[in-house]
């Protein structure tokens, strides 16, 4: 048994291909940035591939772990990068460092979103399936309208960040740090027992609540937790975009953003990642290619390449290939993880140690005639059955 708990304790590198993918990014692209090799859009789009990996990470949570459909991620978004970078025009001064500001400023959206996503999901999620998601729809929808009107963020002119704004090798760097820490995070909660029981309210609630899970609790844990990393994904946009307006936060974000969790695989923190990286590469690069008449095609292309990768993902004749495509494959290869754990021979409960009438051995091969069409007497009834 010692044998068999060391064993469950060693290092297995696919526990860490995300963490050891990021670095290696984020290491590659300061040598490159150094190097003179990144423009300043390329430093945008590293920023922006940064917050929408915490959104769909974070989304996944909700939509693949537990298994609720929301609709709302871009509301609470909204309310962390508002709010979030009130402060920060509000106390830049007064605190004199850039990163501190920026920092408190990503603590405080992320636990006003997380407020908010209490008081949401407290009654919200009582409801199922498209009941859950008209709400939190309504309420992504009420929330960008609430700041559009409110004279503190600006109104519908947005509210200027352009005195917080971080310079964009910062900018790029600090969203790699805090995709590691949500990484993190979010990982090892969902490897945790409660991740356990998460999962579980997943496959079966009526079976979860049977074995004593508190249904209610985890559901509104895990919908405060996503809704406090998509207040800072707010924040992080915050400081990189100006002005602020409601328009960025509509129900179409929304919908990217559940695209890219579902294109990822539900359930998959890796696929998230890979799938918020393309779709913000896609988006971006039709964005500066195709202006004027040419515009009104960006929708056309962006369908048309969402369409090939689903039939990638769910063709089953590509399914060889897609696996061989998997980082995670790519990586058991390199380390040589593919190959078949040792045979422990110490269990002292394998059935051709315990003893039995009848050997095992004998009945697998097959020495023993069993007849299988004898006919059936009954024992002979005592006296005085009946």
């Amino acid at each position: 048994m010692e044998k068999i708990q060391k064993k469950s304790h060693s290092f297995r590198i696919g526990n860490y291909i995300n963490y050891i993918v990021i670095t290696i990014a984020l290491i590659s692209f300061i040598i490159l940035d150094n190097a003179g090799f990144l423009g300043r859009s390329d430093l945008n789009l590293l920023s922006r591939i940064g917050y929408s990996i915490v959104l769909a990470v974070s989304l996944n949570l909700v939509v693949g772990f537990l298994g609720e459909l929301s609709l709302g991620h871009a509301g609470f978004m909204c309310v962390g990068a508002y709010i979030g970078c009130y402060f920060a025009n509000s106390f830049h001064e007064i605190i004199g460092n850039q990163i501190i500001t920026f920092v408190i400023s990503l603590i405080l959206g992320g636990l006003v979103s997380a407020v908010f996503g209490f008081i949401i999901g407290l009654p919200a999620l009582r409801l199922k399936g498209d009941y859950l998601a008209i709400v939190t729809l309504a309420f992504g929808e009420i929330v960008r309208n609430l700041f559009k009107n409110l004279p503190y963020f600006g109104k519908a002119m947005g509210m200027q960040t352009d005195a917080i704004a971080l310079e964009r090798d910062t900018m790029y760097i600090s969203s790699f740090i805090i995709i590691l820490v949500v990484l993190f995070l979010i990982q090892n909660l969902i490897k945790s027992k409660h991740g356990r029981a998460i999962t579980a309210i997943r496959d079966n609630e009526i079976a979860a609540k049977a074995m004593g899970i508190n249904i209610t609790y985890y559901k509104l844990f895990v919908f405060t937790f996503a809704a406090f990393f998509a207040g800072v994904a707010g924040v992080m946009y915050g400081h990189q975009i100006s002005p602020i307006t409601q328009e960025t936060f509509s129900y179409n974000y929304s919908i990217e953003i559940l695209v890219m969790v579902v294109l990822g695989g539900m359930g998959s923190i890796t696929g998230s990642i890979v799938a918020a990286t393309v779709i913000t590469y896609i988006n971006f690069v039709l964005q500066n290619e195709l202006s004027g008449e040419l515009a009104a095609l960006k929708l056309l292309i962006y369908a048309i390449i969402l369409i090939i990768v689903v039939i990638f993902n769910n063709a089953p004749k590509l399914k060889p290939i897609k696996e061989k495509c998997n980082i995670k494959y790519l990586f058991a290869r390199i380390f040589n993880h593919h190959k078949k754990p040792e045979k422990i021979n110490d269990d002292a409960a394998e059935w051709n140690r315990i003893e039995s009438k009848i050997n095992m051995d004998a009945i697998l091969s097959m020495e023993i005639d069993v007849k299988s069409n004898t006919a059936f007497t009954p024992d002979k009834s005592e006296k005085g059955d009946k």
